[in-house]
C-alpha cells in the first residue's frame, strides 16, 4: 500500500516548522508524557503536574520569551525567532525521560554502560529522529512496506518523524558525544551518572544538523530556541515544583527560609557551580547570606505585617508579645500561600512574569540562529537558588527516593527479562531486536523500549512477568 502523503506535492498553506509541530503533536511518544512522573505521582491528585503538563507550561513560557525578544530587541524586530520552532522545542525537550525520572535515567544508563549509556536529552533525539514509526529511507517514497533496518547492509533505515533539520536542532542541547565503551566512561570518570550529549548513533545525524543550520559556526553548537526553551524548563521547574509542593503541603515558605545555615550552603555551592559554567564571565560569589537575601525578597509578602499588626508593634510591645506578634504572622503567611489556591497562582504567575522579563538575548549577527539566550545575573540566581532548593527538598528527599528505588528494581527486572527472552517483547520490538545478531543493538532495542514506557505500563509490565496476582495477562503491548 502506499499512503497519501506518499504523492502530496508542497502544503503551501503551511511551512516546515509548522508540519514538524504536527508530527509531534500526534506521535504516540508526546501522549506518553502524560504517564510520566514530574515530581509527585499524578495518580495520587490530578492537581500535581506531570511531563506533558510540564510540557506545555515551558512551551507557553518558552513562547512568551521569543515573542517578548521579537518586540523588544531591534535585530529581532527585523529577524523574528519562529514561534513555531520555539514551541516545538519546549513541547520536545522531555520526550527522552524514561519512568521514574532521574533514578529511572540512572539505571537505564548503569544498565547500557558498555553500550553507548543512557541519557534523556540524547533519547529525546534519538526519538524523534529515530525510533518514531512515521517515515524510513525508503517509506512511504519508494516502498509499500517499511522496513526498519537494510537485511543485507544492516543499515538502520529510520527516520522517526523525519522533522527539519533546524527543528531537530532545536532539542540538541549538549554537544558533545557520550563515550561508547565503559573504559571510556572510566577514564573521564563519568562512569556514575548519565553524561550529557548524544549518542553514537546519532552522531553523523548531528554532523549534518550542524552542515544544514549553522555550516560556518565554530563554537559550542547551541541554536536560539534550544537556549529559549532551556531556560524556559530553568523556570518552570523553579516555580511550578514549588507550587505542588506547597500544594501537597510537603513544604512551606517558611520551612525553606527556615533551613540551617549547612543545607543553605550546599545550595549555594550549586548556584556558585552553575555561575561557572553557565555565565562564565560573572563572579561566581555567592554564599547563604545571598539564599536569605533572595528567599526574602521572593517571600517579602509574608514578612510585611498589616496595619493591625504594625500598630501593636508602634504600641510598644514587650518582647514576648513581639516574638508572638511576629511568629504567628510569618506563620499564618507562609500557610495561607501554600494552602489557599488564588495565593499560590498569583505567585507563581508573578514569579515567572519576573522571571521572563529578566531573559537577555545576544544577537549574532553573521549566525542568527546561533544567537544566546540568558538570564540576567540577579535573576539567574534567584531561579537557580529556588531550583536547587526544590531538588534538595524534594527529587532527593527519601519521600520520592523510596518511591524512585522501587522504580530502579523494576527497570532492572524488564530489562533482564526481556534481554534474556526477546519473546516477551512486543512484535514490532520483537523483530526489531532480532534485525542484529549484536548485544549492543539488542540492549539498545530493549532500552529504547523501556524508556518509551509511561511510569504505569512500566509497573503493568513488571507485575505482568512476576507477580503471582497480576492485573491481567491479556492486555495488549
Amino acid at each position: 500500500m502506499v499512503t497519501p502523503s506518499a504523492t502530496l506535492g508542497v502544503e503551501k498553506y503551511r511551512d516546515q516548522s509548522r508540519r514538524d509541530f504536527a508530527r509531534l503533536i500526534h506521535c504516540p511518544s508526546f501522549r506518553r508524557l502524560q504517564g510520566k512522573t514530574q515530581l509527585f505521582p499524578s495518580h495520587e491528585s490530578d492537581f500535581f503536574r506531570n511531563r506533558l503538563t510540564h510540557s506545555l507550561e515551558v512551551a507557553q513560557i518558552a513562547k512568551s520569551i521569543a515573542i517578548r525578544i521579537n518586540s523588544t530587541d531591534p535585530f529581532f524586530k527585523r529577524n523574528p525567532i519562529n514561534l513555531d520552532m520555539v514551541e516545538f522545542a519546549g513541547l520536545a525537550h522531555d520526550l527522552g525521560h524514561p519512568p521514574f525520572g532521574h533514578n529511572g535515567e540512572a539505571t537505564l544508563d548503569r544498565l547500557m554502560l558498555r553500550h553507548g549509556g543512557f541519557e534523556g536529552n540524547a533519547q529525546t533525539l534519538r526519538l524523534i529522529a529515530r525510533i518514531e514509526k512515521k517515515t524510513t529511507t525508503e517509506f512511504p517514497s519508494a516502498s509499500r512496506s517499511p522496513r526498519a533496518v537494510d537485511p543485507v547492509s544492516l543499515t538502520d533505515l529510520r527516520l522517526g518523524l523525519n522533522l527539519t533539520y533546524r527543528s531537530l536542532a532545536s532539542i540538541l542541547k549538549y554537544d558533545r558525544i557520550i563515550p561508547q565503551t565503559e573504559a571510556a566512561r572510566v577514564s573521564q570518570g563519568s562512569e556514575k551518572k548519565p553524561v550529557k550529549g548524544y549518542y553514537a548513533s546519532e552522531g553523523k545525524l548531528v554532523e549534518r544538523i550542524k552542515a544544514h543550520v549553522a555550516p560556518e559556526f565554530g563554537d559550542k553548537f547551541r541554536t536560539i530556541e534550544c537556549h529559549i526553551m532551556d531556560v524556559a524548563d530553568d523556570i518552570a521547574y523553579s516555580t511550578y515544583d514549588l507550587e505542588d509542593a506547597f500544594k501537597a503541603n510537603f513544604l512551606t515558605p517558611l520551612a525553606m527560609m527556615a533551613k540551617d545555615d549547612e543545607f543553605k550552603e550546599k545550595i549555594a555551592a550549586k548556584v556558585r557551580e552553575s555561575l561557572s559554567t553557565k555565565l562564565p564571565g560573572v563572579s561566581a560569589s555567592f554564599a547563604v547570606s545571598d539564599v536569605n537575601d533572595i528567599l526574602g525578597e521572593i517571600f517579602k509578602p509574608l514578612l510585611q505585617f498589616n496595619d493591625a499588626t504594625l500598630k501593636k508593634l508602634n504600641e510598644g510591645a514587650t518582647e514576648a508579645e513581639l516574638s508572638f506578634l511576629i511568629g504567628t504572622h510569618t506563620s499564618a503567611g507562609s500557610q495561607a500561600l501554600a494552602e489557599k489556591g488564588y495565593l499560590r497562582t498569583s505567585f507563581t504567575s508573578d514569579l515567572v512574569g519576573r522571571f521572563i522579563r529578566g531573559v537577555q538575548v545576544i544577537p549574532d549577527s553573521s549566525c542568527p540562529s546561533m544567537s544566546a539566550v540568558h538570564l540576567d545575573v540577579d535573576t539567574f540566581k534567584s531561579v537557580e537558588t529556588l531550583k536547587h532548593f526544590a531538588f534538595e527538598l524534594l527529587i532527593v528527599s527519601p519521600m520520592l527516593k523510596i518511591a524512585e528505588k522501587r522504580g530502579d528494581q523494576i527497570i532492572k527486572t524488564l530489562f533482564e527479562c526481556f534481554m534474556g527472552d526477546r519473546s516477551l517483547l512486543p512484535s514490532d520490538w520483537r523483530e526489531l531486536y532480532g534485525t542484529i545478531d549484536s548485544e549492543a543493538w539488542q540492549a539498545r532495542v530493549v532500552c529504547d523500549y523501556i524508556s518509551g514506557m509511561s511510569d504505569r505500563y512500566c509497573v503493568e509490565m513488571y507485575a505482568r512477568i512476576t507477580s503471582e496476582n497480576p492485573i491481567t495477562i491479556w492486555k495488549p503491548h
